[in-house]
């Protein structure tokens, strides 16, 4: 049965497929962060290793309410790896195990890569889909990559 929210079947597909992919990106990074976690090494390894653990923690609430929402819309959510890799922004990095800088980089990289994108999303929520349950949801989610962003980034510095 189709939601009846004041949202038309066509900007609900395009909040969906939206979703879909910030699903996708959201999954990715946490295989990434978790990948991370199991095999960072060296001087700040148990800070680094608990920082990890947290970030995918997070992470891992994020996936549930994006993947709710689009149960929400009225739509089937997609959960397989390979359904994933087609749609995510995010880039993978097999066979590479990074020193801890470089895993604080791309990890860096990645969540401002997110940011910027659900900067695009959240505006195509509001205007065009006239979507303000995602939009607000985006904006909750922005907000935790922004704060992740400004953690990895301290390290950094």
């Amino acid at each position: 049965m189709r939601p009846r929210i004041e949202i038309s079947d066509v900007h609900l597909k395009k909040s969906v497929d939206l979703l879909s992919i910030l699903l996708s990106d959201e999954m990715t990074l946490y295989v990434k962060t978790r990948k991370f976690h199991w095999n960072v090494a060296g001087e700040s390894f148990m800070e680094l290793h608990k920082l990890f653990q947290s970030q995918y923690t997070e992470l891992e609430e994020t996936i549930d309410e994006v993947a709710e929402r689009i149960n929400k819309l009225g739509e089937k959510t997609i959960g397989t790896m390979s359904e994933f890799i087609k749609l995510t922004r995010i880039k993978e990095s097999p066979n590479g195990y990074p020193v801890q800088k470089e895993m604080l980089v791309e990890l860096l990289s990645d969540h401002e890569t997110l940011i910027g994108e659900l900067r695009k999303d959240i505006e195509v929520c509001t205007t065009t889909n006239h979507d303000a349950g995602t939009a607000d949801l985006l904006t909750k989610i922005i907000q935790q990559h922004e704060t992740n962003a400004w953690i990895l980034r301290r390290y950094l510095s």
